[in-house]
């Protein structure tokens, strides 16, 4: 265990330290200094196959149609549209929502933005809390390696 860790933290450093950006880092909006922040204890995924599943299925019947199958988001997501709403963003680890702790994620998807002048629907009515849970555990699934342990640095920061 301790080995894997050590492998861990090396590759960290590495990517963090490397002058030329990855593709993940290219891809995301992850800065170094977040990369820089990881913890080695970050702790593995504690999803199971039959969560990822759950989720991936309730992603794809309530979700796919504004942020894609694949939680790719909307190209321009960051560029607001003309009535000035922002597009859905990515939810695969290219966007920002692995900014937001997990109490955050909950309580957008639970609640909408629609309250605070955006355009995505409260889905609390329709789904339970451990559908919301399993669809989190779905799109953070499709997260790369760096950015969860960046996101779990936050979430533990913001407990």
């Amino acid at each position: 265990m301790k080995n894997i860790l050590l492998i861990i933290a090396v590759g960290l450093g590495t990517l963090a330290g490397c002058t030329q950006k990855s593709e993940v880092s290219q891809k995301s909006d992850v800065s170094k200094k977040s990369v820089r922040e990881v913890s080695v204890s970050t702790p593995a995924r504690a999803y199971d196959f039959a969560q990822m599943t759950r989720g991936r299925k309730l992603f794809l019947r309530n979700c796919a149609v504004c942020h894609g199958a694949n939680a790719e988001g909307s190209p321009n997501w960051r560029q607001r549209e003309p009535d000035g709403k922002y597009p859905p963003p990515p939810l695969n680890g290219t966007g920002h929502a692995w900014h937001h702790p997990m109490k955050a994620l909950q309580l957008t998807i639970r609640d909408g933005t629609q309250k605070i002048g955006d355009n995505m629907p409260a889905w609390g009515d329709k789904l339970s809390v451990q559908e919301i849970d399993d669809v989190i555990a779905w799109f953070q699934g499709e997260w790369p390696p760096e950015i969860y342990q960046a996101w779990y640095v936050r979430n533990e920061k913001s407990k």
